[in-house]
């Protein structure tokens, strides 16, 4: 037997495998064996609905894609009535995205969510590309002095386990990691999509309505690696590894680099049964070398 189990916060997962936010629904449930893997990420919500972005929305790039979605959702209440009881039998923990324009909007969602025991963690979208935040320029994910602020206000409102979704477009992404930790951030998600674009050739026009939007999948995988182990130099708090990740051999580069867990994203739109076939991976990796414990691989790259 090998244990694949990991902690979080007061997250206690039976394997690092979770599905990465605004790729599950719970639809999937009936593609997928959704009670092997570690939690569920569900979309972002926002206080307020919010309708997205102008379309088109999706744009296939090479090993990769491009999403300008823009956070859409009918807000917090409707997800309260409508979307949490449909939930109610998955085995697997429920991570709930959240996102706002300021520290007082992320302190009442997570005040909101926190009544439900259903509710298993918060993961705090400081990160999202394609929407605006309310600062004059840029992310929260961008500023450490920002970061500081939301988080902390979000600790303050919560006793459930606050994970934090950094961006990878910082210059300094461990600057950023160190703030959210000193704030009271359980965990940190590292990282989010990188701002990119594509355009059309026949029409000279962008592919997408937001001119610019976040890549993911396999083209970013090796840039979210130097994500991951740039942050875990900088702080002690788990990190949940995101980016590109495909199969288990993916998973354990990123927990070599220094990640507890992953997030599976862009995969779920290509086969949804990946989560479920990277823990099988998983399993079969740490027997065919003798590993008893998958904690051994957190950190463990060998330099030189």
């Amino acid at each position: 037997m090998v244990d694949l189990s990991v902690k979080i916060g007061k997250l206690r997962l039976k394997n690092p495998v979770m599905v990465a936010s605004g790729t599950w629904g719970i639809e999937y449930d009936e593609l997928t064996e959704t009670d092997l893997i570690g939690a569920v990420v569900l979309k972002t919500i926002t206080l307020e609905e919010r309708s997205g972005n102008l379309p088109p929305r999706i744009a296939e790039t090479a090993s990769g894609m491009l999403n300008s979605i823009g956070l859409e959702n009918k807000g917090v209440e409707d997800f309260i009535r409508n979307k949490l009881p449909a939930m109610s039998g998955l085995e697997a923990p429920i991570v709930v995205s959240i996102a706002g324009d300021d520290e007082k909007q992320f302190s009442r969602l997570a005040r909101s969510l926190s009544r439900f025991a259903r509710v298993n963690a918060l993961e705090v979208n400081l990160s999202c590309p394609n929407i605006k935040y309310g600062l004059s320029e840029g992310l929260i994910a961008q500023d450490e002095k920002a970061t500081y602020r939301v988080v902390k206000a979000v600790r303050a409102a919560t006793d459930l386990t606050v994970i934090v979704k950094l961006s990878p477009n910082v210059t300094d992404i461990g600057k950023i990691a160190k703030a959210a930790e000193a704030a009271g951030a359980d965990a940190l998600s590292v990282a989010n999509t990188f701002i990119a674009m594509a355009v059309d050739v026949d029409t000279w026009k962008p592919k997408l309505g937001n001119v610019t939007g976040g890549l993911s999948g396999p083209a970013i995988k090796p840039l979210s690696l130097r994500a991951v182990w740039e942050a875990a130099k900088k702080t002690s708090v788990p990190i949940i590894g995101i980016g590109g990740i495909m199969n288990a051999s993916d998973a354990v580069e990123f927990m070599l680099c220094g990640a507890s867990a992953v997030q599976v994203g862009t995969a779920n739109f290509v086969n949804p049964q990946t989560p479920a076939e990277i823990v099988k991976g998983l399993e079969i990796y740490m027997k065919k070398r003798g590993i008893k414990n998958i904690k051994s691989l957190i950190g463990s790259l060998k330099m030189g």
